[in-house]
């Protein structure tokens, strides 16, 4: 322990950090430098307050810079800060920074403790809860492939002091947002699921505190019920069946979960400075029982934060419908809008602001395990700070009215003729705003030189078409198409397979070419290995659930579903 005055002084707090810089040094005046401190241990995730007693301490506040007392040491003293000043300056390019982030739908905001320290990591760290959904969610935090994160925001008032209605109630998937980022990281979709929608809900594995697991039965669909919402929360489900009703509604897998409460909403928005919406109409909303968000605000532009910001994006009752899907176009404005203000300049050259919201969304964020952590949510950051707001699209899972209910449509049924067009799309990996640029760049796997039929080498295994058709397409390509070299590989292994591939190696290219010619293969259909793939194998022809018989052409779809509403995160727009 070092000393000031006569008075211990833990070594953490002899940190500061210098907003000049945005890096962690020893504060002036301290005397002696201390010992450098042990390596923590890094507590285990899952409960916070135990965490947040051990690193109350660690982290200092951001606002408090250079520590007062510290005197000049003399004249010069000012031109010898401001020298070490611009030679920190020089120097910061090669350094490693305190912070990095990126943003995400409500509350992507991650941060990597580094300069100085373990400081920044075990504060963070300890802010972060988890749950683990078992096989619900992928277990690594980044991916070659597309990725699924699905945003839940709860209406749970547990630990809210009796605000907002029902203090005990353990709360519902109120707003849920699934966020697919493409496999080339060029553009997301994020798309709303409603709550109010009458949907399945399937048998759901729970990990209990005492490490046991419990399977909470699933509700088949009916008429009236259930509603989507009731995935998290009811019969003691978890984050993880709200996850799993998301995969069986769409057939996307969910690789992770983030969980935002009231409080979040509260906290991001105001570690931003606030966030810029605009109404088209003015909005008092309080129905005549009293009930509703409480928000009055006139037409126009305005900057939304703390409470003001909760009333928001609750309101319902003041829009033209006063639905949950008018609610959605709001939340879909006020997402976008702060995605802008976190990947603005504002925020970003602003170490404050930055400690300031890296903790209010480690504090807020409820997360799987598979990215329960600082380096986890980093490495997630990082990757999905590759998408340019104006490639992620805002859209709402297509719904109709329940025509079960008459005139009083208080639920929604999905769109049978909408949404699967979507829900390919997402599935195909189609951009719903860069289509011609992203096909324009995939086509290139099927421009070049074509193998002869006889050269052709192929195995052809049923992973998710009718039955025999492997068999059938074996036979046309034998018999139609002179490809004798094929092979009869009968059903894939593994989980049905929704769309046609063809594997091969990059020495196959002109094979890959011919066989997608002859069957009407897509280039996204196409998978190249690489080169130490083994010599002398053959290709791969996996039959999809897409498959409708030899010589059919088989192509993802070539655009986006229509008349699917969007809007876009780089577009300010106005609402209400």
């Amino acid at each position: 322990m070092g000393t000031r005055g006569g008075r211990n002084i833990d070594p953490a707090d002899q940190w500061v950090l210098d907003p000049e810089t945005g890096e962690y040094r020893l504060r002036e005046g301290t005397g002696d430098a201390p010992a450098a401190p042990a390596t923590p241990t890094v507590p285990e995730q899952g409960g916070r307050r135990a965490r947040r007693e051990g690193s109350r301490r660690s982290a200092p506040e951001p606002d408090e810079g250079r520590a007062k007392g510290t005197g000049d040491g003399g004249g010069g003293g000012g031109a010898r800060r401001r020298g070490a000043g611009r030679a920190r300056k020089a120097k910061r390019s090669t350094k490693r920074k305190v912070l990095m982030w990126t943003a995400g739908t409500l509350g992507f905001v991650l941060v990597a403790g580094t300069t100085g320290a373990y400081l920044l990591y075990r504060h963070f760290n300890g802010n972060i809860s988890t749950v683990d959904v078992g096989s619900a969610g992928s277990k690594n935090a980044t991916s070659d492939d597309a990725v699924n994160i699905l945003v839940i925001g709860t209406d749970s008032r547990i630990g809210l002091g009796g605000k907002y209605g029902d203090a005990g109630s353990v709360g519902h998937a109120d707003t849920t947002i699934l966020f697919h980022v493409a496999k080339d990281r060029s553009n997301a979709t994020a798309m709303s699921i409603p709550r109010d929608m009458v949907t399945g809900i399937p048998d759901c594995p729970t990990k209990q505190k005492d490490g046991s697991v419990r399977t909470v039965k699933g509700t088949p669909k009916a008429t009236y019920s259930p509603r989507f919402n009731e995935s998290l929360g009811q019969a003691g489900r978890d984050p993880g069946c709200t996850m799993r009703t998301v995969t069986a509604l769409t057939g996307l897998p969910v690789d992770h979960f983030i969980l935002v409460n009231f409080e979040a909403v509260k906290t991001l928005s105001t570690a931003v400075g606030g966030v810029p919406i605009c109404l088209t109409h003015a909005i008092d909303d309080t129905d005549e029982r009293g009930q509703g968000s409480h928000l009055r605000l006139p037409a126009g532009p305005h900057t939304v934060q703390g409470e003001q910001a909760l009333q928001f994006v609750r309101t319902r009752h003041s829009l033209k419908n006063g639905s949950d899907l008018d609610r959605i176009d709001l939340q879909k404005q006020f997402l976008g809008s702060m995605i802008r203000r976190m990947k603005s300049g504002n925020t970003l050259s602003d170490p404050r602001k930055l400690f300031k919201l890296a903790n209010a969304a480690t504090k807020s964020l409820t997360v799987d395990t598979g990215i329960g952590g600082v380096d986890k949510l980093t490495a997630l950051a990082k990757d999905l700070n590759q998408v340019d707001p104006e490639h992620i699209t805002f859209t709402t899972l297509p719904v109709v009215d329940n025509p079960a209910e008459g005139k009083n449509h208080r639920t929604v049924v999905v769109d049978g003729t909408r949404a699967p067009a979507l829900f390919s799309a997402l599935k195909n990996d189609v951009s719903l705003t860069e289509v011609a640029k992203k096909s324009k760049a995939s086509d290139a796997r099927l421009k070049g030189p074509k193998a002869d039929p006889s050269r052709i080498r192929v195995t052809v295994y049923n992973g998710g078409g009718p039955q025999g058709s492997a068999k059938t397409t074996l036979e046309w390509l034998q018999n139609t198409e002179g490809v004798a070299h094929s092979t009869n590989g009968g059903n894939a292994p593994g989980a049905r397979q929704e769309r046609t591939t063809l594997a091969y190696r990059p020495d196959q290219a002109d094979q890959a070419r011919a066989l997608a010619a002859m069957m009407g293969l897509s280039a996204s259909a196409l998978h190249p290995g690489t080169d130490d793939s083994r010599a002398g194998t053959d290709m791969t022809l996996t039959l999809g659930g897409d498959f409708k018989g030899p010589g059919v052409p088989v192509t993802g779809p070539a655009k986006p579903p229509a008349d699917v509403p969007q809007s876009h995160a780089d577009k300010k727009e106005c609402v209400g």
